[in-house]
């Protein structure tokens, strides 16, 4: 543990930047405040506009954040600059218990980095996940936060699996589950009376969404292009929406006419959009996680995933980025369609194991 150790009664200091990050810190923050522990939100601001992330604060019930850093975008290593600067001071002036990071984004690395060269106690939500893909910026992120980190918080056996054979002391180790689930499943309701699909006029079981935006996959307009016509082609007798990412606006002309492009959506709108989807086309890494839970199939068009327990034991298919592959994958979908499975501990009550790792001696009220 760093220096500095613990002290009760100091604030626990969490830190959200990116879309996938909010649903990580939401439950956790309920749960912290139903055992009366102080919390502090930090928000980086590296999604910042409202259709990434303020419409999530009001969905998620996430209370306004105490620091708003407002980084805004720019390269790996601006971005990451500009977030430790502005961080480092919050971090000296809030003086906290705990800094708890989730995910595996530029605000991850660039705050666990801050909290550790001023000796604070880093947690890592999400630690040990592995695609093997060192091409991929986040893998780069997994690995250096764990490595900062005082405590690993994983979401699953395999996981664990990564940190042990990384030489992790497995007292530093705890199973806790998947948090997003948690946020899943606390807005399960919601999520059945939203009216999205009614909106587009779509029909539950006869579309199929599209959510792409890894640079790999978008940056190249021949390449993104080759996906998409192989998705038309092979989903003839279905819709096909995509909710595009605001900063691929620019990529709108080279897109075929039979995808439907919609503004982004907010969760309760997602979760209901891949909910009722015949199958999802993704290269998110969140939304292999909540399409495993909503038994919707999902086909990831990636080379590689850092959530392998999506595949052996949920919905989800690693198929590649070649049209090829993906022509295969889609027909094999419509023909036979992937059973409802579910990882253990994905039980929607991982914010509790969370903060019981953080706390153990204060007691839950849950």
């Amino acid at each position: 543990m760093s220096a500095r150790g613990r002290v009760a009664g100091r604030p626990v200091l969490l830190v959200a930047g990116a879309r996938p990050n909010f649903m990580k810190v939401a439950p956790i923050i309920r749960e912290l405040r139903a055992r009366s522990i102080e919390t502090v939100l930090v928000h980086t601001g590296q999604h910042y506009d409202k259709a990434m992330s303020g419409v999530f604060f009001e969905e998620l019930e996430i209370p306004a954040p105490g620091y708003s850093l407002e980084v805004g975008s720019g390269s790996h290593a601006v971005q990451t600059a500009r977030i430790m600067e502005r961080f480092e001071p919050v971090l000296l002036g809030v003086d906290p218990e705990w800094v708890v990071v989730v995910g595996d984004v530029n605000s991850t690395i660039a705050c666990a980095l801050v909290a550790a060269k001023e000796q604070y106690p880093v947690a890592h939500v999400e630690a040990g996940l592995r695609s093997g893909d060192l091409s991929m910026p986040e893998e780069i992120n997994r690995l250096v936060v764990d490595r900062l980190s005082d405590v690993l918080l994983a979401s699953s056996d395999d996981a664990v699996a990564n940190l042990e054979r990384e030489g992790y002391d497995s007292s530093k180790v705890a199973l806790v589950g998947n948090v997003m689930i948690d946020t899943l499943e606390l807005s399960l309701s919601r999520v059945t009376q939203a009216d999205v699909l009614e909106r587009h006029g779509l029909v539950a079981d006869s579309f199929a969404l599209v959510t792409l935006h890894r640079p790999s996959n978008v940056d190249d307009p021949d390449h993104l292009v080759a996906l998409l016509e192989t998705i038309v082609a092979g989903l003839p007798l279905h819709r096909i929406v995509w909710p595009i990412h605001p900063r691929l606006r620019n990529v709108a002309l080279h897109i075929p006419s039979e995808i439907e492009l919609i503004d982004p959506v907010g969760y309760i709108d997602s979760l209901a959009l891949q909910r009722e989807a015949r199958m999802v086309l993704t290269d998110s890494g969140g939304i292999q996680e909540e399409t495993t839970v909503l038994g919707t199939p999902c086909l990831t068009l990636r080379e590689s995933t850092e959530r392998p327990v999506t595949v052996s034991e949920g919905t989800n298919r690693v198929v590649g980025v070649r049209p090829a592959d993906i022509a295969v994958a889609i027909a094999d979908e419509l023909s036979s369609r992937t059973e409802p499975r579910r990882p253990s501990l994905w039980d929607g009550r991982a914010r509790f194991r969370v903060v019981d790792a953080l706390y153990p001696d204060v007691q839950s009220e849950g």
